[in-house]
């Protein structure tokens, strides 16, 4: 069986989006209840027109976006992918095209930050290149961040 996937370039108040978000934040407070309060403030989406979502069969299952961090630099932010499409490739397809927009609109460098607990986000930001840097603002100090960057603008 072959399975349909489609890229769509959106924003946040995609319903499919908010959606995603919604699940990917109940997931991220069951895993981490002891750290909400120091980290529910970062999770605010306010409006950003730089969304991916990956539908699976006409349904979304991934999504992530990017906003403007510094003048040269994008932050990755809500990288989720459902359960049910986990290790078909859809984080990559994400991050790939989250980074082509990003170099498209002139940034040269992408940051994120994750958490201690995502071994498996750690693993695929390292294995699209992303390295651990020290943290960045507004994580400075939270022992439970890992931060990480990546120079998207290089010629290769």
């Amino acid at each position: 069986m072959n399975s349909r996937i489609e890229v769509v370039r959106t924003t946040s108040e995609n319903p499919d989006f908010v959606k995603l978000i919604e699940i990917f934040d109940t997931f991220l407070w069951e895993r981490y209840p002891e750290l909400k309060k120091d980290y529910w403030g970062n999770n605010v989406i306010e409006f950003n027109d730089n969304v991916v979502l990956i539908y699976l069969d006409g349904k979304a299952v991934a999504s992530g976006c990017f906003k403007k961090y510094s003048e040269n630099t994008a932050e990755l932010k809500r990288m989720f992918v459902s359960p049910e499409a986990r290790g078909l490739g859809l984080a990559q397809l994400v991050i790939k095209e989250l980074e082509e927009e990003a170099k498209n609109q002139g940034f040269e460098i992408m940051v994120l930050e994750t958490l201690y607990k995502q071994i498996e986000a750690i693993s695929l930001y390292q294995k699209v290149g992303f390295s651990i840097v020290e943290n960045y603002e507004p994580y400075v100090g939270l022992s439970n961040s890992v931060c990480m960057s990546k120079f998207i603008n290089s010629l290769q």
